[in-house]
């Protein structure tokens, strides 16, 4: 049911997804921010906490991960145009990780942009910013280790649904500011372990 042809229009806005660990209680805090589009400034932003139903399987944290982001995004305001999400897409050994998960969920453009690669394998990428290796697992391309800042280690990009994997390495790179995490990514990391403050209408709902 994954889409991989991009069926992305304009973009003016773009939402990065993230989730906490769970802590002792069984619970995790999801988060989601809504930035502008191309000059990533903040929108909105929401995070709600609560108990993990689904117990750690490896392979399958999306059914444990997807429930409560999409609660968090349930009081969005916004309506993004895309959505980036601190996971895999098709980089998985089900090729269904969270962001195809949560792309066939909302029925939007989404991308996959992990901090460690899960399976395949790729050639080394140049240490130049906007380079690129393809992941091959299986003899199928199923994303890119991207270089997103000279010098620094890459991050892992695939589709999750409604886009091409050309798209999502360049809308990944858009998104960055000078540093190897995407925007909308970094701030949903931050919001969701509590270091994000200080800004309407964000902050647990």
């Amino acid at each position: 049911m994954v889409d991989r042809q991009p069926k992305l229009g304009s973009i003016t806005t773009v939402a990065g997804v993230d989730i906490s660990g769970v802590d002792a209680e069984g619970r995790a805090r999801a988060a989601v921010v809504v930035l502008s589009y191309p000059d990533l400034e903040l929108v909105e932003g929401r995070a709600v906490e609560q108990e993990v139903g689904f117990p750690y399987v490896p392979g399958l944290l999306s059914f444990r991960e997807a429930p409560l982001i999409v609660a968090a995004c349930d009081h969005l305001q916004t309506d993004p145009d895309l959505i980036l999400v601190d996971g895999h897409g098709l980089a998985h050994p089900r090729r269904f990780g969270l962001g195809c998960h949560l792309g066939l969920m909302w029925g939007k453009p989404t991308i996959g942009c992990a901090k460690s690669k899960l399976c395949g394998e790729h050639d080394p990428v140049p240490s130049e910013r906007g380079t690129y290796a393809e992941i091959i697992h299986k003899g199928e391309v199923i994303g890119a280790a991207v270089r997103t800042r000279t010098g620094v280690m890459p991050v892992y990009v695939s589709i999750g649904h409604m886009i091409d994997l050309t798209t999502s390495i360049s809308c990944v790179l858009q998104c960055c500011r000078g540093l190897r995490l995407p925007e909308p990514t970094r701030l949903a990391h931050m919001l969701a372990a509590g270091r994000l403050k200080g800004t309407t209408p964000f902050g647990p709902v």
